[in-house]
């Protein structure tokens, strides 16, 4: 029998596991800072809207980046390939890992990285309480598409998309 509980403090790890159960893209969202670039990889993206174009990323506030990406007007999420796993484990370690990819700064000075399966450029449309998380939505300004399959996280553990017919 599956097991079944309500979402308490003592019960996070499992919480956490059966959130786990819905496979994510991943992605890296950089924004500049007054001290240099930073990144920060995430699973917690999500179109909100075509009209006008709205993404969302979901930041926890306990991290130490937060401050920096709550403050930025702008930013940009990358949506990382299959191949990229090594890229997301680095900018989750740390948010100055800009030395591990070819990258760029757009005229808003916002940092780019140049190789990923899809980029989106936003200006902060606005920032809402999420708990322990914070929810920034963004106004996409800019979007690159490139050929490629997603690298995907589900269940603690990295992969990539299979079509089944």
């Amino acid at each position: 029998m599956a097991p079944e509980f309500d979402p308490t403090a003592e019960n996070q790890r499992i919480y956490r596991d059966a959130l786990g159960c819905f496979a994510t893209g991943i992605t890296i969202v950089t924004a500049p800072t007054p001290t240099g670039p930073i990144g920060m990889t995430a699973n917690s993206f999500s179109s909100i809207s075509l009209d006008p174009p709205l993404v969302l990323w979901s930041p926890a506030k306990k991290s130490q980046r937060y401050p920096l990406f709550a403050g930025a007007d702008r930013f940009a999420i990358h949506v990382l390939r299959a191949d990229q796993k090594d890229l997301a484990l680095e900018f989750a370690r740390r948010g100055d890992a800009f030395d591990q990819v070819a990258w760029h700064t757009n005229a808003l000075n916002v940092p780019l990285i140049d190789d990923c399966l899809a980029r989106f450029d936003c200006q902060t449309h606005a920032i809402h309480d999420g708990g322990d998380h914070a929810i920034i939505v963004g106004h996409v300004v800019h979007v690159t598409l490139n050929d490629g399959a997603p690298l995907v996280f589900a269940q603690r553990s990295y992969g990539n998309f299979q079509q089944i017919s």
